[in-house]
């Protein structure tokens, strides 16, 4: 998956991901804040800002923040959020995540939010994360997880593998710029290998209507009704995962955000 895949898929949507209730406003936002207790002296960057949603919520309680992305349709609307917003103190920069242009220790905070099933070195920018934080920093990051013994119980370890196999190409049938979710002990052990402690972590259930979900991406009519099969077939793995059902006769399903949060250790 290239950069020039990832901005051509993103560019075109960038008006519709700054006005998406889930990335402006979703559950996660307000409890990744709750979860960092930011301080008003902190240096922030918020890494594939996209519309500069998490940017945004960071801003009013720390010292400066940095929107970072590849895409600049996406940073031209995180530079008009903060200026509806007034947030002087928020900037957009473009920034590749896995080659951060930051010099060591340049944050006391880096956040990523629903963004990172899009990288396809994730370790690489863990260890980013790590290197552009400051001694004593947080790391916050937010993303889709895939089924797992954590997000779909009673399955057992050797069916794994292939859940999360099977719910990325899902994803990726909707979005060919999709890499892989990463589960939350793949997460965990790319934070420790790289001097980052997990202190906390949280699992939530986000409700996504379908149609705002393929029209995000521009999906034509064939891909939809393939998707919206994959959804509604009963007995699959993805079905009893996704949850569909209907609301005001509009179908409806879930996935799992995991929040975790980790200190930079040395």
């Amino acid at each position: 998956m290239s950069n020039t895949l990832v901005t051509q898929q993103f560019g075109p949507s960038a008006k519709a991901y700054a006005e998406c209730e889930v990335h402006r406003s979703g559950a996660s936002l307000n409890r990744v804040v709750e979860m960092v207790e930011p301080k008003p002296n902190w240096d922030a960057l918020d890494i594939a800002t996209g519309a500069g949603h998490t940017a945004a919520a960071f801003a009013p309680l720390v010292k400066s923040v940095i929107a970072s992305d590849i895409t600049a349709e996406m940073l031209q609307e995180a530079t008009a959020l903060a200026k509806e917003r007034a947030l002087t103190n928020m900037t957009a920069q473009t920034a590749e995540a896995q080659d951060l242009p930051f010099a060591d220790a340049s944050f006391d905070l880096v956040t990523c939010r629903l963004a990172a099933h899009h990288f396809p070195e994730p370790e690489r920018f863990v260890a980013e994360v790590s290197r552009v934080l400051r001694p004593g920093g947080k790391f916050a990051l937010v993303d889709n997880v895939p089924p797992d013994d954590q997000t779909l119980p009673g399955l057992v370890q050797e069916q794994e593998e292939p859940a999360a196999e099977t719910y990325n190409a899902f994803e990726k049938l909707r979005d060919p710029s999709h890499a892989r979710a990463l589960s939350i002990t793949e997460w965990k052990g790319y934070c420790e290998k790289h001097g980052l402690t997990v202190s906390s972590v949280d699992l939530m259930e986000k409700e996504m209507a379908f149609g705002p979900w393929v029209e995000r991406m521009h999906c034509e009519e064939s891909r939809i009704e393939t998707l919206r099969t994959l959804v509604t077939t009963k007995g699959t793995m993805l079905n009893t995962f996704l949850k569909p059902r209907e609301i005001d006769g509009e179908l409806h399903f879930s996935l799992r955000e995991a929040i975790l949060v980790a200190d930079k250790t040395s």
